[in-house]
């Protein structure tokens, strides 16, 4: 198999605040120890204002990315069945 590209720094694919203290969900792509990752972190907004990543999240290789994608479709279908969510909830 063929060698990888690397990720010089973050690519930051998504940000959402997830409460009223503007703390965030940020997805990265990104290559750490010579593994590409995608990393999904909860940020915390700190006293000056500024976000910085908590140790809450998780990062998975991009290669499992699409199992992630897969498996994300099927919460959002059982949310939907649970009647959790509309197609409403949508962004």
């Amino acid at each position: 198999m063929a060698k990888r590209p690397e990720i010089a720094e973050p690519i930051e694919v998504y940000k959402g605040w997830i409460n009223r203290k503007h703390d965030a969900v940020v997805v990265n792509l990104q290559t750490w120890q010579g593994n590409n990752l995608v990393d999904i972190r909860k940020w915390i907004m700190d006293r000056d204002g500024r976000l910085k990543a908590s140790p809450k999240g998780i990062a998975i290789s991009v290669r499992r990315l699409r199992d992630l994608h897969n498996a994300l479709g099927r919460a959002i279908a059982k949310a939907e069945e649970l009647k959790l969510i509309d197609g409403e909830d949508a962004e």
